[in-house]
């Protein structure tokens, strides 16, 4: 049971498809709750000579026609009284930018003891074990992405939380990517793909080496070798099915809309 198709996809690129897309079943092994359920829908697709700009244009144009034609308007109605509006172009926000909002202009001047004070004067759990990067996502995760109700593009990430994607040209310490928060949870990712073999045989190692994972399990020499052959400049994106239906439809629970789900009713 994959967790995604990504890597299959992308060899269908070195083998000269230019556009290539799958809709399928992804299972992971996480914990159920409101807004997770390990076995998902994923619409995945890649775009030969695309970039991660191009794809913010294609989940954008995406996710507007569906509301359109399904409801006639891009403003959508959840119980709660909340209305999302999908009304284009969708905010962009780096990544640091939002960390600075929530934990404060002079985060990224403080040594690692004083964010992890800060940190738990946010009311953040921080172990020892955390880095600075670990602090700063663990506070994106629990204060700033349930604040993104409306349309919004993450942009600029740090390098280390997505190692399949292109670092910037501008700072080599974060990646082309986007992540897409709409009513206070991720829709869509989407890279810059990374298609340089020997960065990604380093980043393939340094993620293995901080997860404590053996190396020849951790790397997939079939898609390295992939990659020597030749992988085009590509865009990519992810977009959760499951996810879009709850933001259209106004569920609250991932459950609602699946036909068999594993969290059941009280």
């Amino acid at each position: 049971m994959r967790i995604a198709p990504e890597l299959y996809l992308k060899r269908l690129l070195v083998g000269g498809f230019e556009r290539v897309f799958e809709l399928n079943r992804n299972f992971r092994n996480e914990g159920i709750d409101r807004r997770h359920n390990p076995e998902f829908t994923m619409l995945e697709l890649y775009q030969a000579y695309g970039d991660c700009r191009s794809m913010m244009e294609l989940i954008e144009e995406m996710v507007t026609t569906i509301a359109q034609k399904l409801f006639g308007t891009l403003q959508i109605q959840h119980a709660n009284g909340r209305v999302i509006n999908l009304e284009r172009p969708w905010r962009r926000a780096p990544y640091c930018d939002l960390i600075r909002e929530h934990a404060g202009k002079d985060w990224y001047e403080l040594s690692l003891d004083r964010k992890r004070v800060r940190a738990g004067e946010l009311g953040i759990t921080v172990t020892p074990e955390m880095n600075d990067l670990e602090i700063a996502h663990e506070i994106y995760e629990k204060l700033i992405e349930q604040t993104l109700i409306q349309p919004t593009f993450v942009i600029r990430l740090p390098a280390c939380l997505v190692p399949l994607a292109k670092v910037c040209e501008d700072d080599p310490t974060v990646v082309d990517v986007y992540e897409l928060e709409i009513n206070g949870q991720e829709i869509s990712p989407g890279y810059s793909e990374l298609n340089d073999p020997i960065e990604q045989r380093r980043r393939f190692t340094e993620q293995a080496i901080r997860d404590g994972r053996n190396l020849s399990e951790a790397i997939d020499e079939d898609f390295l070798t992939a990659l020597e052959h030749g992988m085009p400049p590509a865009g990519g994106l992810g977009m959760g099915v499951d996810r879009l239906v709850m933001l259209l439809t106004g569920a609250e629970s991932i459950r609602d809309v699946l036909l068999f789900p594993q969290m059941r009713l009280k």
